[in-house]
């Protein structure tokens, strides 16, 4: 395993995917790339909205490779995709880009939340690949 691609949204369930992302990395001497995927709306008939800010994705990422440094990983970068689909998003970088293992979070969504909000994680588990791991 050479190359992991971590995805976070700056909640404390993806913090702890990129804390075992880096420890994987660490040991491994593996390149970690840690992204958060900007969710666009609208669009068809008005304005492109994306879900975060610039500055708060920037946010997002410079905490979580300091975090990913703490935690073992030697060489880490940072990514930020735009998309519709995050779970898409992450599926199609990784594959593009030859990683090896995808490490994402996975919050307690059960029951009627889970058919509602759906799960990020599950998608990417599901079309991904590569080995996927979630961390809870």
């Amino acid at each position: 395993m050479k190359k992991i691609l971590c995805a976070t949204d700056g909640t404390q369930h993806s913090a702890h995917a990129v804390e075992l992302a880096a420890e994987l990395a660490g040991k491994l001497g593996a390149h970690l790339s840690i992204c958060v995927v900007n969710v666009a709306n609208g669009g068809s008939r008005g304005p492109l909205i994306y879900s975060l800010e610039d500055d708060q994705v920037k946010k997002i990422l410079d905490d979580a490779a300091a975090a990913a440094r703490k935690h073992g990983a030697a060489n880490v970068d940072e990514l930020a995709l735009r998309s519709r689909e995050a779970a898409s998003a992450i599926v199609q970088y990784a594959e593009e880009n030859g990683y090896d293992q995808i490490v994402v979070g996975t919050g307690d969504k059960r029951g009627v939340s889970r058919l509602v909000l759906g799960s990020v994680a599950a998608d990417v588990a599901g079309r991904a690949h590569c080995s996927v791991l979630v961390a809870r």
